[in-house]
């Protein structure tokens, strides 16, 4: 088995190294500093004499690094290099993630991970419920004091019966009877059962930084966070579209909240009026006899999607044809037909097609919209036309 050098020293980048054995581009090495993933963190990737190295991985005990093309002998010596600066923001991530979750954690006792990722891309950690954006707030405030006091983060190894390990973020049936339990400490504020690779000192992080949390269906929340030079941009970024928004709505900076909060209810009460007046209109319908067929039409202003739905599969149920179109920022459309007279699929996309829009569905149901508000009227009447032509 490989001495695996990234378990005592994160901070080596080049080594040399002999070929154990080689099967086309998988390559073992009797030694390596290639960290393969764990924890959540992803692989690392370098060189291995030049030619690059594109993935590392565990293949039971052994160590596989991937290198493409390669043309190395068993027995040779080999020069590698890991990619320092994507390592090093791995190791700051993963760092952070810890750091993230114990200042969270102090926030919310109830709170558990229930996966975490770290890459270059992205690096986030989901959590079994949402958490406020103030306790966000006052966990980053707890964790970047922790950086600025220059913590040290310590590795240490464990054994099962040791007492401390009660202390310890762990989850036991995870780790094999036989393998090492090795703790990461942050200072004296965090104890995690970890085995990737960390910074030193907190203060090599620079920054913490959440930037966005989204739902991550039935594992929980999303907590997606920056490091270093990438947490100060975001930050920044986040702070003048906040100014801007600020300026737009003509709030205080300390009203924002607040001001933000009364738009969206004043949203959802025109919304709501928008839905009673469309509902009245739809029950004041009178239909137009076309053929022997009656025809609802009708033009909405923004009207709600369900409650137009809901009525055109109601009036097909009659035996009817419902033609819709709702105004907004753009055209929406619905038609709905009982009769085989009026092929919904092909009327509506030939009327659409001829202001640049889109629609598709059933033959007796269709539905599309076009971009431009100021054809509505027109793109109706031609609706109105195309039915008259069909029935």
């Amino acid at each position: 088995m490989a001495d695996e050098v990234f378990r005592h020293d994160g901070y080596m980048s080049e080594f040399e190294a002999g070929i154990v054995s080689v099967d086309g581009d998988m390559v073992v090495l009797d030694c390596t500093a290639f960290y393969p993933g764990g924890g959540g963190q992803v692989c690392d990737t370098g060189t291995m004499n030049g030619m690059p190295v594109t993935d590392v991985s565990y293949k039971g005990k052994e160590i596989i690094h991937k290198v493409p093309g390669n043309d190395f002998k068993p027995g040779m010596r080999v020069w590698c290099s890991v990619d320092w600066d994507r390592r090093f923001d791995l190791m700051m991530g993963h760092t952070g993630e810890h750091l993230l979750f114990c200042s969270l954690k102090r926030q919310d006792p109830e709170l558990t991970i229930t996966k975490i990722f770290i890459g270059p891309e992205e690096k986030y950690v989901i959590v079994n419920h949402d958490v406020p954006w103030e306790k966000i707030g006052a966990a980053l405030e707890f964790a970047n004091k922790a950086i600025r006091d220059n913590l040290p983060v310590r590795k240490t190894v464990m054994s099962r019966d040791d007492p401390e390990l009660e202390n310890v973020r762990i989850k036991l049936d995870r780790i094999a009877e036989d393998e090492e339990i090795t703790v990461v400490s942050i200072g004296d504020i965090d104890l995690s059962a970890c085995s990737g690779i960390h910074v030193m000192e907190t203060g090599e992080l620079g920054m913490l930084f959440v930037d966005r949390k989204v739902s991550a269906g039935k594992d929980g929340i999303a907590i997606h966070f920056k490091v270093g030079s990438a947490a100060q941009d975001a930050a920044m970024a986040l702070a003048n579209t906040c100014l801007q928004i600020i300026d737009e709505t003509g709030s205080k900076p300390e009203d924002i909240v607040r001001t933000v909060a009364n738009m969206k209810r004043d949203l959802a009460l025109a919304a709501e009026a928008r839905k009673a007046a469309a509902k009245q209109q739809i029950r004041e319908m009178v239909p137009e006899n076309i053929g022997g067929t009656d025809v609802y039409c009708g033009m909405f202003a923004d009207a709600d999607r369900k409650t137009l739905t809901d009525a055109a599969e109601g009036f097909k149920s009659k035996g009817g044809v419902a033609a819709f179109v709702s105004v907004s920022d753009t055209v929406s459309v619905i038609l709905a037909s009982s009769t085989s007279k009026l092929d919904c699929k092909k009327a509506l996309p030939a009327v659409l097609g001829m202001f640049g829009g889109r629609g598709g569905g059933k033959p007796d149901f269709a539905q599309g919209g076009i971009s431009d508000p100021s054809k509505a009227k027109d793109v109706y009447d031609s609706l109105i036309a195309e039915i008259r032509k069909n029935l």
